[in-house]
């Protein structure tokens, strides 16, 4: 998942396929602590809890991943030794710190089990491959798609992740104010006027000028997840998938073109300024502020929680440029642990078709299990707060897209998130070439260069 700043749990786990390129090993510095989140567990260092022994596992999580209380407790009905307690990090941001600064470390002091952001993946476990458990378990060879498994793969082929969810986005739109601006409302003529199968960013961005000219809202929330969405559609945005080494961004044509099209959406007024899961943008679902949001599974929930009272949401089966994956998380087990075999077990029981079906009705967040899809719980969910969307069908639709998976490698996430700050500035204010001027140095130096 993103970084939202809800303090809610992720969860997440892939199993991994070999990948045949580079992973370059870790260099840089680590950031400063932000959260503590502590492993409970047995005080005798043996990696399995001996017969009637009480052990606690704790599971360190970000954001909506529909792990319940409930759910949680079921676990312990079956296993009457074990204890699970979820640490609910107050931010994406915290939970990252956390992993840095712990990994850098030697590990210590980290959860039994690791939620981790697809996108962090890179940079905080294959360069410390010696600090988390190798995942593979025969057994479960077939869960996952295979695209969710390489994401966690190494080069020598350790299984690092247990995959939770994935990301595959539609657009989540306000009917009502569609219909007050003149434009169709019904989800499929929406998906049809944003240009159906054949959609790209140039007709999303051409509606929503006809939307802003004859309404007070913006066309969508933020430009980020806008720049978010049309990264993740191509191949290898900043790096090269053979070597792992980081593209020169200034040279980057692919990059730049994303980059402007998202700042003179901007300037032409269609996104409305906020930062995701800031307070302001929580408050302005209440407020009519946009009409639009890029929309993967697990923002669906986000969307309901902050929009109470307000009844116009819907989903439209459609995404510019075809599919695009975002966000999505993976379940891992620090070699730290005391408890590493029932920590393995919990994770792979988090994760299974079943659980992963009910967090996805709990929370919207769209399972990675290939069981867990096509199952008929998935398959006929529809939200009621989106009137009654079929969800289920449209998320499924949306995931036979995904086509192209980008490749992210460990400079991924610190060149995406100079270039998502860039974008921001720019809704800010900022000129748009001195705001790519301070990204390209940021990440620069984020890449030793």
């Amino acid at each position: 998942m993103p970084d939202p700043d809800k303090g809610v749990t992720v969860l997440s786990s892939t199993r991994p396929t070999r990948r045949t390129r580079r992973v370059v090993a870790a260099t840089a510095g680590v950031a400063t602590l932000a959260l503590a989140l502590t492993a409970c567990g047995g005080s005798d260092g043996d990696d399995t809890a001996s017969g009637d022994e009480k052990i606690t596992l704790t599971v360190a999580t970000f954001n909506q991943f529909g792990y319940t209380d409930e759910l949680l407790a079921r676990y312990t009905e079956d296993h009457p030794n074990i204890t699970v307690k979820q640490v609910k990090a107050a931010t994406a941001d915290d939970a990252l710190a956390n992993l840095q600064t712990k990994l850098a470390a030697g590990g210590a002091g980290l959860a039994d089990v690791e939620a981790v952001d697809v996108d962090w993946f890179p940079k905080m476990v294959l360069q410390y491959p010696d600090l988390f458990e190798d995942l593979s378990d025969p057994e479960l060879d077939g869960r996952w798609l295979d695209w969710k498994v390489e994401q966690a793969t190494t080069p020598d082929g350790k299984l690092l992740g247990y995959g939770t969810d994935i990301g595959p986005s539609a657009i989540c739109y306000r009917a009502d104010l569609f219909e007050k601006a003149g434009l169709p409302s019904d989800p499929d003529k929406v998906a049809e006027l944003l240009g159906g199968d054949d959609a790209t960013w140039d007709d999303y961005l051409e509606v929503g000028k006809k939307f802003t000219a004859k309404s007070d809202a913006a066309w969508y929330d933020s430009s980020q997840p806008l720049f978010q969405s049309m990264i993740n559609q191509l191949e290898a945005p900043y790096e090269d998938p053979e070597s792992g080494e980081p593209k020169d961004l200034k040279s980057n044509k692919e990059v730049r073109d994303v980059y402007d099209t998202v700042t003179q959406a901007s300037a032409d007024g269609l996104s409305a300024g906020f930062k995701q899961w800031e307070e302001d943008w929580n408050a302005s679902f209440q407020k009519d502020a946009f009409a639009t949001q890029i929309c993967p599974p697990w923002m669906t929930g986000p969307i309901e929680g902050n929009s109470g009272g307000v009844d116009g949401w819907n989903v439209a089966d459609v995404l510019p440029g075809g599919g695009s994956n975002w966000g999505g998380s993976f379940l891992t087990v620090p070699a730290s642990g005391e408890h590493t075999a029932e920590a393995k077990e919990l994770a792979a029981w988090l994760t299974n078709p079943e659980n992963q079906t009910a967090a996805f009705e709990e929370a919207g967040t769209f399972p990675s299990q290939v069981d867990a899809q096509a199952s008929d719980a998935v398959q006929s969910y529809t939200n009621s707060f989106f009137n009654d969307a079929p969800v289920g069908k449209i998320f499924t639709k949306r995931a036979e897209q995904l086509k192209t998976m980008p490749f992210k490698g460990t400079h991924f996430f610190d060149f995406q998130d100079a270039l998502m700050d860039a974008t921001l500035n720019v809704d800010r204010g900022e000129d748009p070439q001195a705001a790519w001027d301070k990204a390209v140095q940021t990440a620069n130096a984020s890449a030793g260069s």
